[in-house]
């Protein structure tokens, strides 16, 4: 993070849930609870856009926090740059492992400079190809610093009629930023099955 940004406080929390309507037509809700199950974030993918974007806004204000784009055009490998929009820092970036992802989910995190800072990827290889036949099987992601460090833990909960995931940030002062963190749970949850 760069020095003397001030985080907003929905960012300062270790245990977030992400929930996502299945039968929305146009777009993409997503709403972002604390542990106590109050709404602390919400999130809208912009319908009817080639590129990918993504707005975060808080639930208390509604004020725009975060916005999450890609320049490329509907890919499976694309990059997605996040950046905070209450000062315009280009906070850093998500890339899908393309290909490899096809088989077992991995994301890179990237630094703002582009450096590769960390990793998320499926827990278990037996478990994210199960999961490609079986809609129903919950996915578990694992992310980890550049450095190997364990950051945080994504948990998927068996629901058929709406998708959730528990992120858990496991350090109070993550190696990564909460920000990236936060960007990885909202793409999960609005690019979810886009490998098949």
């Amino acid at each position: 993070m760069a020095s003397g940004t001030q985080l907003h406080p929905a960012f300062k929390l270790n245990t977030y849930l992400f929930r996502r309507k299945m039968f929305k037509f146009f777009g993409g809700e997503f709403k972002v609870y604390d542990e106590g199950g109050r709404e602390v974030l919400h999130s809208k993918q912009k319908a009817f856009k080639l590129r990918e974007d993504f707005r975060v806004n808080s639930a208390e204000s509604n004020q725009e926090l975060l916005t999450i784009k890609t320049p490329q055009i509907l890919d499976i490998g694309a990059t997605y740059h996040i950046v905070d929009a209450t000062t315009g820092e280009a906070v850093g970036a998500l890339r899908r492992k393309g290909l490899k992802s096809i088989f077992k989910d991995e994301w890179i995190f990237l630094s703002s400079q582009g450096e590769e800072i960390g990793k998320m990827s499926e827990h278990s290889i037996f478990g994210a190809l199960i999961s490609r036949f079986i809609d129903l099987v919950p996915q578990t992601y694992n992310i980890v610093s550049a450095g190997g460090v364990y950051e945080a833990q994504v948990k998927q909960h068996f629901n058929p009629f709406v998708l959730k995931y528990t992120m858990t940030i496991v350090d109070q002062n993550p190696g990564i930023d909460r920000r990236l963190l936060l960007s990885a749970g909202i793409l999960l949850a609005g690019i979810e099955r886009r490998q098949q």
